[in-house]
């Protein structure tokens, strides 16, 4: 087992994932590792065809430039407690696309919160950190916010 050098964070901008962020960062700092920020815009996000719900380029184009606005800043705020590359923002299905990003960034430890969702909400909405821990070939490590 080797020490993570490269730490990969998914975060929705949630407390819970932002709580995961600042413990990351803590960890980076202590190991000496890089904290790589990522926020993926889900699919239903963009639009849900069998809804009949369309999204225009313009209202696309202002959630990407809202996101990664969102995901600077939470870089910027963090840079002087720990080593963070540049916030990274994609769509796609959030699942895919966090382990996509994972084996990109050479990443050895997945750090992200999780809501805690159980009932009739964790089977509409699913788990994507309980999808991430079931499926990652690197170390995950799951977070829920202290109440």
């Amino acid at each position: 087992m080797t020490t993570p050098t490269r730490i990969l964070v998914p975060v929705d901008f949630s407390p819970n994932s932002e709580h995961a962020l600042d413990y990351a960062v803590n960890l980076a700092s202590r190991l000496d590792a890089t904290v790589h920020v990522l926020n993926v815009i889900g699919i239903p996000t963009l639009g849900v065809p069998e809804l009949g719900v369309a999204v225009t380029s313009g209202v696309i184009d202002s959630i990407v430039r809202e996101n990664q606005d969102a995901v600077d800043k939470l870089v910027a705020a963090r840079k002087t407690k720990a080593k963070l590359a540049d916030g990274i923002l994609r769509t796609g299905d959030p699942r895919d696309t966090i382990l996509q990003v994972a084996a990109e960034i050479g990443a050895d430890l997945i750090v992200m919160g999780t809501h805690g969702r159980r009932g009739l909400t964790r089977a509409l909405v699913g788990s994507v950190a309980e999808a991430i821990v079931r499926t990652s070939p690197v170390p995950v490590l799951t977070l829920r916010q202290p109440k």
